[in-house]
């Protein structure tokens, strides 16, 4: 499915359909997160969203995977939609979307830029080629290529003795021949023999323009040179269309990210900045019949205990 081609009305019949036939019980707030990621996800304007809602593994994973079965059976908008994890995070991708967003990092066409939270103060990275986690991230992201090819023949994940397919059913069956099947890809071995913190590797595996770069041997310095700092958030905001009063619907959170307060000046002015707006208005111009506005918020943030 093209995202020219997205069904919102369809896709989210289909959703509210499924999130009913699994009887899964979601607050309000979730229940409106878990669609917009959906959306978002199905019609091409990210290829990656963590789940941070919903509960928690394994009950979070049996949920999802279940809804997901329900949905490739109804419908074929949600055919390449899969089940992540890594550690103890679960995602939801989009298969041909994550492989073309490995491809490009691999060949540079828009990389993140690196802040380094091993320095205090954090600095912005120019030397990548020179940058050992640098290098551990493309190795990373390697990993991924083999598992997310772009090719049209193997557009499944690749059968691996270190990268386990999770299953819900009692039997296994293979995801590269049967479309509807959900099975959850485990790749939290992605990380092995590297130093890679969760925080870098979402960074870059969720889109973002920014990516935090810091291992897993300094992350209580990481902690301390981002909590003692001031920072900017940056959220893409989006509204949908209400197709028969044909108005427009509040604004809701897409993503966010944040960045040093003094490592970012310019704010919605910086040349990153922009171009990551571009890229996003790009995105979802490609199915703009579906959706309102989008545009980028930027806030401040004073110095504050953070979580990494």
């Amino acid at each position: 499915m093209e995202a020219a081609e997205f069904d919102e009305a369809l896709a989210l019949a289909v959703l509210e359909s499924a999130l009913t036939h699994v009887q899964w019980r979601l607050k309000s707030s979730s229940k409106r997160r878990l669609q917009i990621d959906v959306m978002a996800l199905c019609a091409g304007v990210r290829p990656v969203v963590m789940v941070d809602y919903g509960g928690k593994l394994p009950e979070l994973q049996q949920h999802l995977c279940a809804l997901l079965r329900f949905c490739h059976k109804e419908s074929h908008i949600f055919e390449h939609l899969r089940v992540m994890l890594i550690e103890d995070m679960i995602y939801l991708v989009h298969r041909r979307g994550l492989a073309e967003h490995v491809r490009s990092s691999l060949n540079s066409d828009a990389p993140p830029f690196f802040v380094d939270l091993e320095q205090d103060p954090p600095q912005m990275i120019r030397e990548r080629e020179d940058n050992v986690a640098v290098i551990q991230l493309v190795s990373v992201q390697k990993i991924f290529s083999l598992h997310f090819p772009i090719t049209e023949q193997s557009n499944e994940s690749l059968p691996c003795n270190k990268t386990g397919i999770v299953s819900t059913d009692t039997s296994s069956v293979d995801d590269s021949t049967a479309l509807g099947n959900p099975d959850c890809i485990d790749l939290s071995s992605c990380l092995q023999d590297t130093k890679i913190s969760i925080p870098t590797l979402n960074g870059w595996l969720l889109g973002y323009p920014i990516v935090y770069l810091f291992s897993t041997e300094h992350i209580e310095e990481a902690i301390h040179n981002l909590s003692t700092k001031s920072l900017r958030v940056f959220r893409i905001l989006i509204s949908r269309k209400k197709t028969r009063a044909k108005v427009t619907e509040p604004e809701e959170e897409l993503m966010s990210f944040s960045v040093p307060y003094d490592l970012s000046m310019g704010g919605s002015h910086e040349p990153w900045a922009e171009a990551f707006l571009s890229d996003m208005h790009e995105r979802w111009g490609r199915c703009k019949p579906a959706w309102g506005a989008l545009h980028m918020e930027v806030t401040e943030c004073y110095p504050q205990a953070i979580v990494l």
